[in-house]
């Protein structure tokens, strides 16, 4: 991970939140647990100081299941509920406004707009800025506005916390010193990290399994990509998911990374309604233990209208399968 070598200031945020009389949090479209863990996390402290506070995501429609169990998930709102006009709106591991699908609209009626996350391609879109690209995850920078601001982590709120941290680290394989330290302190609460972990990642419907072997039949790898580096991809198409909720597909891209021929993993997925719309994820990594050689897949991702992170990231594409990997072989070349 490359540092930005800036110190990250906290009290902007913390007295943006300490001012707030009304608050709405938003999670960003196709929720994961990073995002929601962190809203749900910040929305309990609000509650617990008696401020009215909204949490919302635009889509899909419902939560996912792996996430129904969260502490706090009974302050989740449709996003027809979500106040025009509030006090402070705060937006949680969002990299741009686009990351809210509909419910952007809400950012004109917001007193003020605090964004909170670790995305390096963040677009810095809101009236205060709290931007760490070397955190692991949007829910450990939560919890460093939460001391800072001198609020206690009980274990409702390091739930929300724990969910975040261990799936955004990939179970603590992508981590940062004080990465480890947090997840005991947030254990140390009485939390039950291995339940909490098996159902935010090792749990899926007996569908999964077949769609796995439909989109998996369909990787291709690329060995000449970037010199040599080299793709590994896999098309989702509608016909594969069927009645799957979106964690499952998206689990794809950890399961197509894994090649080792190849040093960056794309995988495109149809959208269940729209035709020729595609939302792709990307990964890469280093060569090796000790290289900082990876490709910089935020730059591309960034290129075809996009961010994410150096080694995920990811973007919407329109076209056929065979237009939208032309698009992406052309950029990674």
């Amino acid at each position: 991970m490359i540092s930005t070598d800036e110190p990250v200031e906290l009290g902007p945020a913390v007295r943006a939140l300490d001012a707030a009389r009304s608050v709405t949090i938003l999670c960003h479209v196709q929720p994961d647990a990073d995002t929601v863990g962190s809203g749900l996390a910040l929305a309990q402290v609000l509650r617990r100081r008696g401020v009215p506070v909204w949490v919302s995501f635009a889509e899909p429609a419902a939560l996912p299941v792996s996430m129904r169990t969260l502490p706090g998930v009974e302050l989740l709102v449709p996003p027809g509920e979500v106040p025009a006009e509030v006090d402070l709106l705060v937006t949680v591991d969002c990299g741009s406004a686009g990351r809210l699908g509909a419910l952007g609209d809400r950012l004109a009626g917001a007193g003020t707009t605090l964004v909170i996350d670790h995305h390096r391609s963040n677009t810095r879109f809101g009236g205060v800025n709290l931007i760490d690209p070397d955190a692991e995850s949007t829910a450990g920078l939560v919890a460093r506005v939460l001391d800072a601001w001198g609020e206690p982590i009980d274990a409702a709120v390091a739930h929300c916390l724990y969910a975040g941290l261990v799936t955004d680290t990939g179970s603590f394989r992508w981590v940062r010193p004080g990465t480890h330290g947090l997840a005991e302190r947030l254990l140390g609460t009485g939390i039950d990290g291995a339940e909490i972990s098996r159902g935010l990642l090792d749990t899926h419907p007996f569908g999964w399994l077949p769609m796995l072997a439909a989109v998996l039949g369909s990787a291709r790898l690329e060995p000449a990509v970037c010199g040599g580096i080299g793709l590994v991809y896999a098309f989702v198409r509608r016909a594969d998911v069927r009645a799957l909720g979106a964690e499952e597909v998206e689990s794809v891209i950890d399961i197509v990374r894994t090649s080792a021929e190849a040093g960056i993993a794309a995988v495109f997925k149809e959208h269940r309604t729209v035709e020729g719309r595609w939302t792709v994820s990307l990964r890469s990594r280093n060569s090796g233990p000790g290289a900082a050689d990876g490709v910089d897949v935020s730059a591309v991702a960034t290129a075809l209208g996009g961010g994410g992170h150096r080694f995920a990231a990811g973007y919407t594409a329109h076209g056929t399968a065979d237009e939208i990997l032309a698009a992406l072989l052309a950029v990674l070349e």
